[in-house]
């Protein structure tokens, strides 16, 4: 039987506890099992870094939510990045980047893999064209954001899995702002799914984690064994707050997208904001595509003020919207991607513009959320 979003965000991997009846799967906060005999441990499970029943019902069910055969849970989302490059790749080989990415990412690629032997090359991923023309005979990955951080740019998935699969090299969608309940990259060609899933999947502000999703069960099998041998996995504890978030992401994500696109209309209209970035505007050069390939436009919105100044002295001012990093969780976020999240960019091609200003869109009541920035941009 085939069964909805929010009831696999529910039901998948977290059937109820066999010894006691418990509803909600159990915290497994052990370390290591005892073995039936030497070399004979029970249901495979000998070590937590190597498998833990915890994590494991989040990987399956994380799997299920993004239409994929296999789900890999990781202490964060860049620990995911690592141990899926340090897979796919070796020195030597050359991986295709967004030209607008997370600093985090960008920092991965540049100050780490770089010096490892890894060469990238920055693209427009909003443009087909321009991934093809940087692909080179050693490329094997091209890695997509969409929509991106911060700009929130929009890929087109199936065309780009199409330019991947000519070149031999696989396609990786960090699906991490629309969430799986506004995209699912598999079902439109993406060969791996990443996730912090920090952000929308738990959802709260109170758990780091990351993830891989895929259907390549050879690959998957690779995956797990460097999880296991590079050893950055997520502990128990925090597998079952991600677990416990995740159930709400349907609900979440609509209020999210309700609220945010209550405040793109109202950033639009004010005379101080010089351009609002939503995919969910109609003037967004990748709003039909956005349209095609995602059930909302989400809850992230960036907009410029045309001053750096300007831009910072909105951040230091709102009082609903929270100044901090991150994003995805229930409250209001407001930051300054330049000096913030993004700084690992500056002085690169991926340098974001200094009046940018990005916003995640919490769950509160609208008017609060569009009073308190009616009060800071003045």
């Amino acid at each position: 039987m085939s069964y909805g979003f929010e009831t696999l965000a529910i039901h998948a991997g977290q059937e109820p506890d066999e010894r006691t009846g418990a509803v909600i799967p159990p915290i497994f906060q052990t370390s290591t099992y005892k073995q039936d005999a030497v070399g004979s441990p029970r249901l495979g499970y000998e070590y937590s870094r190597s498998g833990n029943p915890t994590r494991d019902a989040l990987q399956e069910c994380l799997a299920a939510l993004e239409g994929g055969s296999r789900g890999l849970a990781f202490a964060s989302g860049l620990a995911a990045e690592d141990t899926l490059i340090r897979t796919v790749c070796k020195p030597g080989d050359h991986v295709i980047i967004p030209d607008d990415a997370y600093g985090g990412t960008f920092r991965l690629f540049a100050k780490v893999a770089e010096r490892w032997g890894l060469s990238w090359t920055a693209a427009r991923i909003s443009d087909v064209d321009d991934v093809r023309a940087k692909i080179t005979t050693n490329t094997k990955m091209i890695w997509v954001e969409t929509p991106t951080n911060p700009l929130l740019g929009i890929a087109d998935i199936a065309g780009l899995a199409a330019v991947s699969r000519d070149a031999h090299a696989l396609l990786v969608v960090d699906n991490t702002f629309a969430s799986p309940y506004l995209q699912q990259p598999l079902a439109l060609g993406a060969d791996v799914v990443v996730h912090s899933t920090t952000k929308y999947v738990g959802g709260h502000s109170d758990v780091v984690g990351g993830a891989l999703v895929l259907n390549d069960l050879a690959l998957a099998d690779a995956l797990k064994f460097h999880q296991n041998a590079m050893g950055a996995v997520n502990g128990p504890f925090d597998a079952w707050l991600t677990l416990r978030g995740v159930k709400t992401l349907a609900v979440r994500m609509e209020r999210h997208c309700d609220n945010a696109e209550k405040v793109a209309e109202f950033l639009t209209r004010h005379p101080k904001v010089k351009q609002v970035l939503y995919p969910g505007l109609p003037e967004h050069p990748g709003h039909e595509l956005a349209t095609k390939q995602m059930r909302r436009y989400g809850g992230m919105i960036s907009f410029r003020m045309g001053d750096p100044t300007a831009a910072e002295r909105v951040c230091n001012t709102t009082k609903v919207f929270t100044l901090a990093e991150s994003l995805g969780g229930i409250e209001s976020l407001i930051e300054h991607p330049g000096k913030m999240t993004h700084a690992s960019v500056a002085g690169s091609e991926l340098e974001v513009p200094a009046d940018l200003i990005r916003l995640s869109v919490g769950i509160e009541t609208i008017d609060d959320l569009l009073a308190d920035l009616a009060t800071a941009l003045g």
